[in-house]
């Protein structure tokens, strides 16, 4: 099974995705006017104006806080120092290059969730790729097999993966059976996703800027100990990305396909820009301004912070002590604690254990809520498949707690690029759109309007979207 796994993964990561992500990246970076640099500030003021909400959605900071519940996760700790181990240092550049050119898919993406989505059974916006792929595109087929991909990734799969990742910290900190936090956290999920995306639209405002804010402050400590070797470590980050350290070893083309493959495939993991995951989060909201695009700047935000923040500030923890050692064995979450504890003591290992399992139980929350909105998609929404989809939910989780690192992350890579294949296509298909709906918001904004989106205005719309969702006053 692991043999055939990383097969596909080998042919999808190396031949396909890293090249496709990088060039979408690209591709909506120009047509949108390098929107993620030249509105950088912006993102800021509208998430200023994110806490209105109302009966039918979430606000857009809650959508923000639940995804990056589940963008903040084991891809932030556990998996930069994974890519760091496997690529080299140079893997960061390329995390770093998978995020700035991902905040313009972000912003297409989200959009488009904005765009088409819809009302359920009880009056809650719904949405998300599988949506706009059936609306916008007219291939329900096509939103049904990524409903299928994302279901196996962030129900099952990437659960797994997370819960992996907090019973080996455990284990390092605390000397905990891998089975003890398996029940620990059967018990607590369950608790939270039986309450619906409501609750953990709550759960997640609470705590996830709680806990990043407090990562972000250790590590800037940990910065602050070691800031005369600050430049070097940025340029041995440099160096190793374009290969000028393994030149003289004749290993140059090799080190920096490693790197990159590496790079992109965690920063994807940690950010998820282009996955079709964090817009089904960004339709729930009820944004303002009451413009789809806002949701677009909401998100990219959200992809800033967390490579550009999160990851960072896990690679600088690793970069500045002396713990990564390539080829002995030491990486994923033991990396980054043996590395922390370096710096400031036994303790370390307790904040990274800590840190672990609140950045990744957020993650379990938020992506079981993803799942649940494309059930509801394929009209397996009734109660008693809920009950048995959150029962096989726990039981994934209970899985990742006992089983082995490489094949989980290989099955996590696997689902992870069959979902992304899937999205990309249709997000090329519906760039057209997406731009549309970013010149529509700017140019109202450069009259002095608050931007607010006018169906009326879109004759080519009408029919797919949903009747009433956009039936804003344009003059308020």
């Amino acid at each position: 099974m692991e043999i055939i796994i990383n097969y596909l993964n080998d042919i999808l990561w190396g031949s396909v995705l890293i090249y496709l992500l990088l060039g979408v990246g690209v591709l909506f970076t120009l047509r949108l006017g390098f929107i993620q640099f030249r509105h950088f500030a912006h993102m800021f003021s509208v998430l200023k104006q994110g806490h209105h909400a109302d009966s039918a959605g979430i606000s857009s900071f809650q959508a923000l806080c639940t995804g990056l519940a589940a963008r903040v996760g084991t891809g932030n700790l556990a998996g930069v120092a994974v890519a760091i181990y496997l690529g080299g240092p140079g893997a960061i550049f390329w995390m770093w290059m998978t995020a700035l050119l991902g905040m313009a898919t972000a912003f297409v993406e989200s959009s488009l969730a904005q765009l088409y989505k819809v009302k359920d059974d009880q009056g809650n916006y719904r949405g998300g790729p599988a949506y706009y792929m059936e609306k916008g595109l007219g291939m329900r087929w096509m939103g049904v097999l990524f409903s299928i991909f994302l279901i196996i990734a962030f129900g099952l799969v990437f659960n797994a993966v997370q819960a992996n990742s907090i019973s080996a910290a455990m284990q390092t900190a605390f000397s905990v059976p891998d089975w003890v936090s398996g029940v620990i956290l059967v018990v607590v999920t369950g608790l939270i996703i039986f309450g619906g995306i409501r609750a953990i639209a709550r759960f997640s405002e609470l705590v996830v800027p709680f806990m990043a804010l407090a990562y972000l402050l250790i590590a800037l400590v940990v910065v602050a100990m070691n800031i005369e070797k600050l430049p070097e470590v940025f340029a041995l980050v440099f160096r190793s990305a374009f290969g000028l350290e393994q030149a003289g070893a004749g290993a140059l083309g090799y080190a920096v396909a490693q790197g990159m493959m590496n790079g992109i495939k965690r920063g994807l993991f940690s950010n998820e820009a282009g996955m079709g995951s964090a817009p089904n989060t960004a339709a729930t909201a009820s944004p303002f301004p009451p413009h789809p695009a806002s949701q677009g700047y909401t998100q990219m935000l959200g992809v800033f912070l967390d490579t550009i923040v999160i990851c960072t500030c896990t690679a600088a923890i690793i970069l500045l002590s002396d713990q990564f050692v390539p080829g002995n064995g030491v990486t994923g979450i033991q990396l980054t604690q043996l590395a922390l504890t370096s710096q400031i003591g036994s303790v370390g290992q307790i904040f990274i254990a800590c840190a672990v399992f609140f950045f990744a139980f957020t993650s379990i929350v938020a992506n079981y809520a993803y799942a649940e909105n494309n059930l509801v998609f394929l009209e397996h929404n009734h109660p008693a498949g809920l009950l048995f989809f959150r029962l096989f939910v726990l039981g994934m989780v209970m899985f990742g707690a006992i089983g082995e690192l490489p094949l989980v992350w290989a099955m996590a890579d696997l689902s992870m690029a069959l979902m992304a294949l899937t999205n990309l296509v249709a997000l090329l298909l519906l760039s057209g759109t997406a731009v549309k709906l970013a010149r529509d918001y700017n140019l109202q904004r450069k009259l002095g309007k608050v931007p607010c989106f006018d169906a009326s205005r879109y004759p080519e719309l009408q029919g797919q979207i949903e009747p009433g969702i956009w039936d804003h006053d344009p003059s308020r």
